[in-house]
């Protein structure tokens, strides 16, 4: 079923031909040649999830020990984690409030990060968990934004975004919505009264900064990116805020001479992909929605969002600010990812000025 979904939204029409998935066990063919290889879901290459498969063992018992201590919240629910496609739930001890400790762990497993995770070992509502059961509430009640950075609910909770530190990489923040929206193939983002999620994104670029000492980075230096249908583990929208990746941020600084306002494959690859780009002119992305440009601007777009990624990178043209813009579909080959044109370990961070 979830082949036969993957078909219909990513593929047909908008390459062409149409594709069919191999079921598990069963050759596939796409039109001519030889069969194509069976699709992954999880993001990263097939190293990282050999890497990440081998590690399971380890998480297992990371995550039987961090069960013991429970994932009670005082709101009167916990959070479950998901194990072999079963919700493991703490009980048997009165609701108190979540943890760092707790809440941390749940996003070492979940939160969308570069490595390829196991999903038999990612609660896919944990960042809606960790937002609504716990940021929300306390923010709402005086308490500060804990355990996340920010929330900004000024214009209410269906508007806010949420500004969550994430343990996978040394800076990296997440911008999540306060409102269920599942991600990028979600219509809401698209809608007028969509929650400004990259304009609150690139907002947190201080934060991100003061994780890594407090020095500003160039715009240049960081990125904001949201990964497709196929290649995240969570189904709640999120953002990640970081620093690029040198290479990328080199070969941007190169390219951004040859963009304009429309939407062109590049000619130079980036991390072995090849992104279609386009600049745009936004100090800070308020007065912009890159989903909604590239939902009006790439034909068909709009129709199979959730095959696709975005990504906003920080750019300087000629001393006017903005950014370029980034995105690919999911193909059978990878994509969809790019996230992977971020560096959780922020080198960048240490050439800069």
């Amino acid at each position: 079923m979830a082949s036969q979904r993957l078909e219909e939204m990513c593929f047909g029409s908008q390459f062409g031909k149409s594709l069919r998935v191999a079921e598990a066990g069963r050759g596939s063919t796409s039109g001519q040649g030889s069969p194509p290889p069976r699709p992954y879901r999880a993001a990263g290459s097939a190293a990282a999830l050999s890497a990440a498969r081998k590690s399971e063992g380890r998480n297992q018992m990371t995550l039987q020990e961090h069960e013991k201590t429970g994932f009670g919240s005082r709101f009167g629910e916990s959070l479950a984690v998901a194990e072999g496609g079963r919700g493991a739930t703490a009980t048997g001890t009165p609701p108190s409030r979540p943890s760092r400790a707790a809440l941390a762990f749940v996003l070492a497993f979940v939160a969308g990060s570069g490595a390829a995770l196991s999903v038999a070992h990612a609660d896919p509502d944990a960042l809606w968990r960790i937002v609504h059961g716990a940021c929300v509430p306390h923010a709402e009640a005086g308490e500060g934004p804990k355990p996340c950075e920010r929330v900004g609910l000024a214009h209410g909770e269906a508007a806010g975004v949420a500004i969550l530190k994430d343990i996978h990489g040394v800076a990296q923040m997440l911008a999540i919505p306060t409102r269920k929206i599942a991600g990028v193939e979600d219509p809401e983002m698209l809608a007028p009264d969509a929650p400004p999620v990259f304009g609150d994104a690139w907002a947190a670029k201080p934060l991100l900064e003061a994780k890594l000492g407090g020095a500003a980075l160039p715009r240049e230096a960081v990125g904001l990116t949201i990964n497709s249908e196929w290649s995240r583990s969570q189904q709640q929208l999120h953002v990640h805020v970081d620093c690029m990746r040198v290479d990328v941020a080199e070969a941007l600084k190169t390219y951004r001479s040859a963009l304009d306002d429309h939407w062109r494959a590049m000619t130079v690859a980036l991390n072995g992909r090849t992104y279609l780009a386009r600049r745009l002119d936004s100090a800070d992305l308020v007065d912009a929605e890159p989903l909604k440009l590239l939902a009006d601007g790439v034909a068909g777009a709009k129709a199979n969002m959730g095959a696709w990624t975005l990504a906003a990178v920080g750019a300087d043209f000629g001393g006017k600010p903005g950014f370029i813009l980034l995105a690919e579909p999911f193909s059978l080959e990878g994509g969809g990812h790019a996230e992977a044109l971020q560096d959780h370990d922020c080198a960048i961070a240490k050439l800069a000025p």
